[in-house]
């Protein structure tokens, strides 16, 4: 069937096209291709000190030809362990201009996490925070990290930021002690510090230039399902996402955007959203190592935003602090949300704040990650995430059998068809075939339901399903009854294992300011919401919930503290 006559194009705001077709080329010409377009004009800033394009082509040169002295070659993983700073978005290109293949990590992992991941991958050569620099030297031996080149982010930092972090009060020592280490560093592979790789000549401009197949990127998915796998993304899945998402927004003025980049760039979601997609357009992409909102208040005074992709909790705590402050938000017209659901009364505070626009999507890191999204006008539809991007298909099926369609409006597994569609799991061949089809459709392991219109909204996820006496219970049907209580703040809901078999449902809830506890209490406003058998057996009380870093609960790590740490006494019962 063509695309252009699914249903839910017609919801496609004006001047979003119909039908999509996917850019020749790869990510290192899309940006020679904003390098020879917007030479003069910044691309990126951090605390204050501005980067051209022109600037950026060059250290993307240089980095590249230095690497290459450290024996980085075509399909090589180099492994970045960075914050959002300059040296991060030079090092991702360089590496891509050699077609080697970049490989994501959260710098704030554990040395257990890093070695699961360099273990996988294989990298020679790691581009790293010198913070982290220490827990990467402790990798063991036989790992085959053979150098190690050293950021130091405050290097980045203007003149004048740098002068003030080394005045001898305590304030600029623990500011500095957050950017930068100031231990002597050592350890038994190869130290290259990052100003060395600058240093050197630019790659010369015959080298042998990646395809658009090649793979660009091994990004690891978030763990939440199981072991963290490396999602194997191509130059063609990347730069088709990033087209996707200019095609989606329509008013975008290229070489005039401002982009805040406050969403990590080593999560799927910020990579593409702030890093490829922001080159695309040839903006300015401001950097933040860490979210803060006053360092995002102070930056919107000197450069306005007009461009932000967040989570929730980041629009409502700008939102709150712009209120506090006084500040100005207007010059943001555009703003995107993922990851979690959007409340309505998110989207009510910040376009009351900004007067532009906050739509919530949809993606996983296997999709680049953006595969659907709200129209950015008046046909969106609230409590959804949108419809399918253009050049996407999607089917709702049974998951017990994904080659039956499910009839229109009844929940199934989303299938996934698109350019954004990654190759398959890093050496995980059977992994692979679980979730890529005959076809190119893609298993999301979510359970959705498809208006008349086309737009999708989230249920649950297959994997976290709790099933009770022969029922499937959804964690997020739950999750959202234990909310509605004036006491309860925030919930996490798993299923625990029950002897004898089957499992308990259990939820774990963070109570609101001045509540206590009361089980029962609980439970019973949970019947007024929910069948008997989806009412909490267990209900266990908790200070905070484990979340990835970009806010999302994880319930897999609730469920192994509740298994590891046991139950409270006053948690157990039965619900009915």
């Amino acid at each position: 069937m063509d695309l252009a006559a699914r249903p839910w194009v017609a919801s496609y705001a004006p001047d979003v096209p119909r039908s999509f077709d996917v850019p020749d080329g790869t990510l290192s010409d899309l940006l020679d291709t904003a390098v020879g377009t917007y030479r003069r004009a910044p691309a990126l800033e951090f605390f204050g000190a501005a980067t051209t394009y022109g600037g950026l082509g060059d250290a993307v040169a240089r980095a590249a030809e230095g690497l290459r002295s450290l024996g980085v070659a075509a399909g090589d993983r180099v492994a970045l362990v960075l914050p959002n700073c300059p040296q991060h978005i030079i090092a991702f290109y360089a590496v891509l201009r050699l077609g080697a293949i970049v490989v994501e990590h959260n710098p704030l992992y554990t040395d257990r996490e890093l070695r699961h991941q360099f273990e996988d991958h294989g990298a020679t050569v790691a581009i790293v925070w010198d913070r982290v620099v220490p827990r990467v030297q402790r990798l063991p031996a036989d790992i085959p990290v053979a150098a190690i080149v050293s950021v130091d982010l405050v290097a980045a930092m203007p003149a004048s930021r740098r002068l003030a972090l080394k005045l001898p009060v305590r304030r600029a020592r623990e500011a500095k002690g957050a950017l930068t280490t100031t231990e002597k560093l050592t350890g038994p592979r190869k130290l290259v510090p990052w100003q060395a790789l600058l240093r050197h000549r630019p790659l010369p401009a015959m080298h042998p230039r990646p395809a658009a197949e090649d793979t660009a990127v091994l990004q690891y998915t978030s763990g939440t399902t199981g072991v963290p796998k490396g999602a194997i993304l191509s130059h063609r899945n990347l730069l088709a996402n990033a087209a996707q998402g200019r095609a989606w927004v329509p008013g975008l003025q290229a070489g005039r955007e401002t982009v805040y980049a406050v969403l990590p760039m080593f999560h799927a979601y910020g990579l593409t959203l702030c890093l490829t997609f922001a080159m695309s357009i040839g903006a300015r992409l401001v950097l933040f190592p860490r979210f803060d909102v006053g360092l995002v208040l102070d930056a919107a005074r000197r450069s306005p935003p007009t461009f932000l992709p967040a989570v929730p909790p980041i629009y409502e705590r700008l939102a709150a602090g712009a209120a506090e402050r006084g500040a100005d938000l207007r010059s943001i017209r555009f703003a995107i949300s993922g990851a979690m659901n959007l409340p309505q009364s998110t989207v009510e505070t910040w376009e009351a704040a900004t007067g532009g626009y906050l739509i919530e999507g949809y993606g996983l890191t296997e999709t680049s990650p953006v595969a659907a999204g709200n129209p950015i006008g008046p046909t969106r539809r609230p409590g959804t995430v949108g419809v399918p991007f253009p050049g996407t298909d999607v089917r709702i099926v049974d998951p017990e059998a994904p080659g039956r369609d499910r009839a229109q409006g009844d929940a199934g597994e989303l299938l996934i068809r698109g350019p954004q569609v990654f190759q398959g799991y890093w050496r995980r061949p059977d992994e692979t075939g679980a979730v890529l089809l005959d076809g190119g459709w893609f298993r999301t392991g979510d359970i959705v339901r498809m208006d008349d219109d086309g737009f999708l909204t989230i249920v649950d996820r297959i994997k976290e399903l709790i099933i009770t006496g022969g029922f499937n219970v959804a964690p997020s049907e739950v999750e959202d009854a234990l909310r509605a209580h004036p006491g309860v703040a925030d919930a996490a809901v798993v299923g625990l294992p029950r002897a004898g078999g089957g499992e308990d449902v259990a939820a774990v809830v963070v109570l609101a300011p001045g509540a206590r506890l009361d089980v029962e209490a609980l439970r019973s406003h949970c019947r007024g919401a929910l069948a008997a058998y989806k009412v909490p057996r267990i209900i266990v009380q908790a200070e905070d919930l484990p979340r990835s870093l970009i806010g999302k609960i994880l319930r897999r790590e609730v469920r192994t503290q509740l298994l590891n740490d046991g139950l409270r006494a006053e948690g157990k019962g039965d619900s009915r």
